[in-house]
């Protein structure tokens, strides 16, 4: 009865794990693995993951929250193409092309829409305010107007790795 037990639940874990890789390419399968994007932040700690919405406008969290207690770069070479509040938040969006659109918040800059930044440019400097906790930064990116999780453009969503079980 318990290798049944046993076997029932390593096929429960199989299954759940095949629909995670679905929904979450790896790197080894991912076209936007391997852009050459770089992390917004000099050091990284991730304090948030990505967490997709069930549907369009179900709750989620559209992006990753990074500790930043340093200036804000630009992942990858692209245009401004919006900086300034947005409900009482300062956001920096990069359009980078191909469809891709970053969004940096809260964060305060002195470029306009229409500047161009290189891949690591400094864009501005975490500001306090926002709906992350302070010195946090929100890293949010759009492919066609839908969010996609910002891992994928770093080098890829890590590989799940299956571990003996008992």
């Amino acid at each position: 009865m318990r290798s049944r037990f046993l076997v029932l639940r390593a096929l429960r874990f199989a299954m759940i794990l095949a629909l995670l890789l679905a929904v979450n390419p790896t790197a080894d399968g991912d076209p936007l693995a391997d852009r050459g994007w770089v992390w917004p932040v000099q050091t990284v700690q991730l304090l948030r993951p990505f967490e997709a919405p069930a549907h369009r406008y179900a709750p989620g969290h559209r992006g990753i929250d990074l500790a930043a207690a340093e200036s804000v770069r630009s992942p990858a070479d692209g245009r401004i193409a919006f900086a300034g509040a947005v409900a009482g938040r300062l956001v920096v969006t990069i359009d980078h092309g191909d469809g891709l659109v970053t969004t940096l918040e809260p964060v305060a800059t002195g470029l306009v829409a229409g500047d161009r930044v290189a891949r690591g440019a400094v864009v501005g400097t975490v500001t306090p305010e926002g709906h992350t906790r302070p010195h946090t930064l929100h890293f949010g990116v759009r492919l066609d107007g839908e969010y996609i999780n910002p891992l994928r453009l770093l080098g890829g969503v890590p590989r799940a790795v299956l571990l003996p079980c008992c």
